[in-house]
């Protein structure tokens, strides 16, 4: 989740930003794996090319990223970023490409600890960490390396750089891009003077959130020879989407347009991975079923998108779509069964903390509740910590992002 009324899906800013491109990388010649159905392991995470994408003072740093709205007090040093375009794998194992930013610190530090943070929802490429032109995009990021951290952004497949669309709230892709990313960054440092601690603190917002956990997952179960998880402090997650979110969604308990956005990103997207329906018209009403999945394809700049879906479930979906949100059933309950266990069926043997602001209107609070009764279920404890009162655009979700980071950039001082 990562919405706001006001602009659009992602927040769509009139903050510019000018990129400026001064290298590229040339791609290793790689015959077998564009052959192959899956990619090899030594081939994930390897880098294809990067541009550097802004360089700034710490002073300039702190400017930028209090323009909107992000905390600047953490920022010690200035920051040079990068986008990377790595090696990873589809949803279907795959062989394709993805892209991220990568944030390192203008300090003397040649081994650098690592910080993971997955994003929130967009469905416009351009809205990406690594291609975004205003600041919220990269904000997290780059208040991570303005601290002194290596701060690794992946933005998923299909957004960014990435090719095709986007497989949203797709916890196993999730996972496998951020794991590249890092992967990426850590190939990718050397070529700066720098190199990345193993030890990797994960944090991630709203659909990052859950992101971010199964990242946390992967990495305490030996996914990456080399990284290890330290730490995990997801911000505001729909961890229990079939459980808690879903049933907010279609019982009137978040905004209206914001549930025809979700469910309409939801049916579009999971059609694409889970095979829900044949032709849009079996769940979406006319003449939404001839646009509503160009409008999540990638192409579709939120606001036109956000502008182009009506204000209601009843005016968006026909009666077999609206059956579907309110007693899912086949491919759409194992689908949600299966997010489910990825994200709450698992046993963290790190620190965990829990971000959350009271009366989230896009990821309800109840899921990070459920989130930590499942872990108390298992012996782990898991604090809670609400952010306090925070607006931004008109959001508390998105507020909870610019408190949550503060919060988390301190407790990840902290830890070593």
């Amino acid at each position: 989740m990562n919405f706001s009324a006001r602009r659009g899906l992602a927040v769509i800013l009139t903050a510019g930003l000018a990129a400026s491109a001064v290298g590229g990388l040339a791609a290793h010649a790689d015959t077998a794996a564009r052959t192959h159905t899956a990619v090899q392991a030594d081939t994930r995470g390897e880098v294809v090319s990067f541009v550097r994408v802004r360089s700034m003072s710490a002073k300039q740093t702190r400017a930028w990223l209090a323009s909107d709205g992000f905390d600047a007090r953490a920022v010690r040093y200035g920051v040079d970023t990068y986008r990377l375009v790595y090696r990873t794998v589809d949803v279907r194992k795959r062989p394709t490409t993805a892209s991220g930013l990568l944030v390192l610190p203008r300090n003397g530090d040649r081994s650098l600890r690592t910080v993971s943070y997955t994003h929130g929802t967009t469905s416009y490429k351009k809205d990406a960490p690594s291609v975004a032109g205003d600041v919220w995009g990269p904000g997290a990021a780059v208040t991570y390396g303005g601290a002194g951290f290596a701060a690794v952004a992946p933005d998923y497949l299909g957004l960014g750089k990435g090719p095709g669309a986007h497989p949203w709230m797709h916890l196993p892709s999730e996972t496998t891009a951020s794991l590249d990313m890092l992967r990426a960054a850590r190939n990718f440092a050397p070529r700066t003077g720098r190199t990345l601690e193993r030890q990797v603190l994960v944090t991630g917002f709203s659909q990052g959130a859950s992101a971010a956990l199964g990242l946390a997952r992967a990495l305490q179960e030996g996914a990456d020879p080399w990284f290890r998880v330290r730490a995990v402090a997801p911000i505001s997650g729909a961890y229990d989407f079939g459980g808690t979110q879903l049933p907010a969604t279609v019982g009137g308990r978040i905004p209206a347009k914001y549930a025809v956005v979700y469910s309409a990103y939801l049916l579009t997207s999971w059609n694409r991975t889970h095979g829900l329906y044949r032709t849009p018209a079996e769940v979406f009403r006319q003449p939404y079923a001839g646009r509503v999945e160009k409008y999540f394809d990638g192409t579709t700049p939120g606001a036109e998108m956000f502008q182009g879906l009506p204000g209601t479930l009843t005016e968006l979906l026909t009666p077999r779509g609206q059956r579907m949100l309110r007693a899912p059933g086949g491919r759409l309950a194992a689908a949600l069964r299966q997010d489910a266990a990825g994200v709450m069926g698992w046993t963290p043997r790190v620190p965990v903390r829990l971000y959350k602001i009271s009366d989230d209107e896009q990821a309800v609070t109840g899921n990070t509740d459920r989130l930590a009764a499942a872990f108390r279920a298992r012996g782990v404890r898991a604090p809670v910590i609400d952010v306090g009162d925070r607006v931004y655009g008109q959001s508390r979700h998105l507020g909870s992002n610019l408190t949550g980071t503060t919060l988390t950039v301190r407790w990840f001082r902290t830890l070593r």
